[in-house]
């Protein structure tokens, strides 16, 4: 798999070189710009095929649940004329193959003056808005996909969610995201950095936590925060108005945003379908009014599936053109939106939200995923899982070493977004935090034979201390001490339903085994 993963960047990177470029884009305040200081806006439509139309497999052959929409050459083929006559200077993908050759279709979009816009996860590896973690098996998703896109100069950058936190009842979720776009800028600093490339987030709209979640994004310190914001919205439909979609409220709410922000997902279906779109939302977005807050949006979608969003019907493999395509294609034939030079004076960071019944995210985030201390620790350990252990397993070997009596044990791997302790091991793939677990439990049995078994899931193994590993074990030893701490003193949670504990012993089962889905 590397090997097929080496070829298919060697050729992408050599596909780069021969084709034309287009400039690469900056943002600067809360703008984006090209290199000669012309304002970039967006102008953009959503790109990738509905997971259930998409069908499994890829053109990898790493087994997907989605089809590329980077890596399907004939789709390409197909698809950035299209693309080129509706007007759009931008694509969202949602789920790229990062083992796949995207050197043909980034090559068209390049030669069309189609910029992209990626989702970093997956539909089986994301981060999970009841569930949430930040892992080493994501981190390496992540790193991945900006491997396989960024030495494109038509990328601009990255989400590293969607719509993840979307009520005010899984705000404890923002902090891994954010976790995540800390990591990835870091990453992409130490490893892509000839050019800008932005991490950013797409949020949908909703009003009980709207001030909180734009302003966690966006505080604190500058290395953590999103580098643009994405508004999935749909409030303006059919003939609307400025005052009815509040589309004003919205250019009010962002207009001291220190960062870009534009409109992720746009394009409301009510009143006929996708048929019945007009797009004078359209309009609206473009105008001096929006402009001078937003920079552009992307409609909702390329492809017409059940959900009614599309713009183009694809049959046996030829695509046709929609009502609404025409409708969409003459508005952006009339727009021209009017820039500024230069960014804005505002690019100071907020004031991080307060912990409340609607807010449960603090500033203080869950720890980088590293696959080395994760090593170290199961090396370290005498009582492991088995190889060959199903993951279905987890969760009952689970509750039974850390239950109610045995929570203490699990501090290693736990995580509590509302006072911003985490273990040290919470980041680990979900088989080492298994043997953390089930050595912990040992340990506290006096290393008794039969305290190892677990059913027939575990085995001991000798344990071994090498090279680095002593010192980042030490530290990491420290770091749950305090997390241990942390969790005897918490008070029983008095929070209503409309709020949920960040330190859920009880979700923890789930933890070790969950794959997210939110997308």
């Amino acid at each position: 798999m590397k090997l097929i993963y080496a070829r298919a960047l060697v050729v992408g990177l050599a596909s780069v070189a021969a084709a034309a470029e287009l400039p690469s884009i900056t943002a600067k305040g809360s703008k984006f710009f090209l290199p000669d200081g012309t304002q970039f806006f967006i102008k953009g439509v959503a790109y990738q095929q509905d997971i259930a139309a998409g069908g499994g497999g890829s053109i990898s052959g790493t087994p997907t649940t989605y089809l590329d929409p980077l890596a399907d050459k004939k789709s390409c083929e197909r698809d950035v004329p299209l693309l080129k006559e509706l007007g759009t200077n931008t694509i969202r993908t949602y789920a790229i193959d990062p083992e796949a050759d995207h050197s043909f279709c980034m090559s068209l979009l390049q030669e069309a003056g189609i910029y992209v816009i990626a989702d970093l996860g997956e539909p089986a590896l994301s981060i999970n808005r009841d569930q949430p973690q930040w892992n080493t098996e994501l981190f390496g998703r992540y790193q991945k996909v900006i491997d396989s896109l960024s030495p494109y100069s038509n990328v601009i950058g990255y989400f590293s969610g969607n719509e993840v936190t979307n009520a005010k009842n899984n705000t404890g979720a923002s902090a891994y995201v954010k976790a995540a776009i800390r990591d990835t800028k870091k990453y992409i600093k130490e490893k892509h950095n000839s050019r800008w490339l932005g991490v950013g987030y797409a949020t949908n709209d909703d009003t009980d936590i709207r001030t909180e979640l734009s302003t966690y994004f966006n505080c604190d310190r500058q290395e953590d925060s999103a580098d643009f914001w994405g508004y999935n919205i749909y409030s303006w439909c059919g003939d609307s108005t400025m005052q009815i979609s509040g589309y004003d409220k919205q250019a009010d709410f962002f207009s001291n945003y220190s960062i870009p922000v534009f409109f992720a997902e746009y394009g409301c279906n009510d009143g006929g379908g996708a048929e019945a779109r007009i797009f004078t939302d359209t309009e609206a977005l473009y105008s001096k009014e929006m402009t001078s807050v937003f920079s552009g949006g992307i409609v909702y979608m390329y492809f017409q599936e059940a959900n009614d969003f599309g713009l183009v019907r694809v049959k046996n493999g030829e695509a046709v053109k929609m009502k609404n395509f025409e409708a969409l294609k003459n508005k952006m034939a009339k727009i021209d939106p009017e820039g500024s030079s230069g960014s804005t004076a505002q690019t100071r960071l907020s004031a991080c939200p307060a912990i409340s019944q609607t807010w449960q995210a603090d500033r203080a985030l869950p720890p980088t995923p590293d696959k080395a201390l994760c090593d170290c620790m199961v090396s370290s350990l005498a009582c492991v899982p088995k190889a060959d252990l199903d993951k279905t397993q987890f969760a009952r070997v689970f509750n039974f070493a850390c239950g109610n009596a045995n929570r203490g044990l699990c501090a290693g791997i736990s995580g509590n977004t509302t006072s911003g302790v985490y273990g040290a091991y919470g980041m680990c793939e979900a088989s080492a935090k298994l043997a953390f677990v089930m050595d912990a439990y040992y340990k506290k049995q006096n290393s008794g034979a039969f305290a190892c078994d677990f059913d027939g899931a575990a085995r001991l193994q000798k344990a071994t201390v090498q090279g680095k590993c002593d010192a980042m074990l030490k530290e990491a030893k420290k770091v749950n001490e305090h997390a241990a701490t942390a969790t005897a003193a918490a008070p029983k949670s008095t929070s209503t339903k409309d709020s949920k504990s960040a330190t859920n012993f009880a979700s923890l089962a789930l933890l070790l085994c969950a794959v997210a889905v939110s997308i």
